[in-house]
């Protein structure tokens, strides 16, 4: 009678136990509190699996009945615990899509999009315009030896000229890193000899400089070589001009002043009339009027020479220009330093 009433007493534990669980796993409405009711009710100190593990001290007559009787409960938890996790499941999804309903009705948003840097964009500005005018584009090394930076453009090492060239030195010796897009004068009249050179020759270059709002170590030139017979100053002159009017306007106004360039003889400067004060004067052109923009002049015979071209049959003329410094001019720019700080803020403007 009292192994009767031990496995009623167990049948109706197991019960207890199952009624319990479904009470509590009918609340349940989140992924979180249905992972709490599979520990509670079916982790490894569940009831139901506490029970399981006491049968071994069981009379042997009550271990089937009990462990029949235990396995159903189980089985029934771990169905309830499914058909309500779907519910859940379902639940959850509803409420999603009605959080986040989209209406389809809306017109499309446009997505962010990247652009040019200023500088790319004033690069390829000035390198159409020049093969609006018959120029080519030539490409030459960012790495020079020093003969090519320096010594074919009439630069001997005892020359006083190379201080105008802060210069980064490469361990091997007699490699640079090029302070000018110049020495792509040589290489191009090399490939191009006996016949007329008119090329266009951008890239970077690279200057030992204290960086400051004016200066960076880096930055932009566009090299201009034109070699021939019977190439004049005037060609010079109505060239850059013709460029300077297409790329700032036909109102601009332009003047030449005399310089030196190692390379190039005679030599000069190109400013630009003033955007900022219309040529009256202010603080952006140094109360003179005028901006710089490039360096330019007649070939030097000896470069003409070096670079395979007789200078009693040939001349021609070079010019080179700062990509930066025109783009500073072109959008009132007042630190070139902008041009690397990646700042979203200011390039989001071009």
């Amino acid at each position: 009678m009292s192994d009767v009433m031990d496995r009623e007493g167990l049948e109706q534990q197991l019960e207890t136990i199952r009624q319990t669980a479904l009470s509590a796993l009918a609340s349940i409405d989140t992924e979180d509190a249905l992972q709490e009711w599979r520990r509670a009710y079916l982790g490894k100190s569940a009831p139901v699996m506490e029970l399981m593990r006491s049968m071994g001290k069981m009379p042997p007559e009550l271990r089937p009945l009990v462990g029949k009787a235990a396995n159903e409960v189980k089985q029934a938890l771990e169905a309830a615990l499914e058909e309500r996790g779907e519910a859940v499941k379902q639940a959850a999804l509803q409420h999603a899509l009605e959080r986040d309903a989209v209406d389809v009705t809306l017109p499309g948003r446009q997505p962010a999009r990247g652009g040019l840097h200023p500088v790319t964009q004033t690069l390829r500005d000035v390198l159409a315009i020049f093969g609006d005018m018959g120029f080519q584009v030539y490409q030459s090394p960012e790495v020079e030896t020093d003969a090519y930076n320096f010594e074919l453009l009439n630069i001997p090492s005892y020359h006083p000229a190379r201080d105008m060239w802060d210069t980064f030195h490469i361990l091997q010796k007699g490699v640079v890193l090029r302070t000018h897009t110049s020495p792509g004068q040589i290489r191009s009249m090399e490939e191009r000899n006996p016949e007329p050179v008119r090329v266009v020759l951008p890239g970077m270059v690279y200057r030992y400089e204290q960086i400051s709002a004016r200066s960076e170590i880096q930055f932009n030139q566009v090299e201009l070589l034109v070699v021939g017979k019977n190439i004049t100053m005037a060609d010079l002159k109505g060239t850059l001009q013709d460029f300077v009017r297409r790329l700032f306007g036909n109102n601009a106004r332009t003047r030449l002043r005399p310089s030196y360039f190692p390379f190039t003889e005679p030599s000069a400067e190109m400013d630009v009339e003033c955007f900022v004060c219309g040529g009256k004067g202010c603080p952006v052109c140094k109360r003179s009027g005028w901006l710089e923009i490039l360096g330019c002049g007649m070939v030097h015979p000896v470069v003409l020479q070096n670079g395979g071209y007789d200078p009693t049959v040939y001349t021609g003329f070079a010019a080179g220009l700062g990509i930066e410094r025109i783009t500073m001019l072109r959008h009132r720019i007042e630190d070139i330093r902008y041009f690397w700080s990646n700042d979203i803020r200011f390039l989001e403007q071009f």
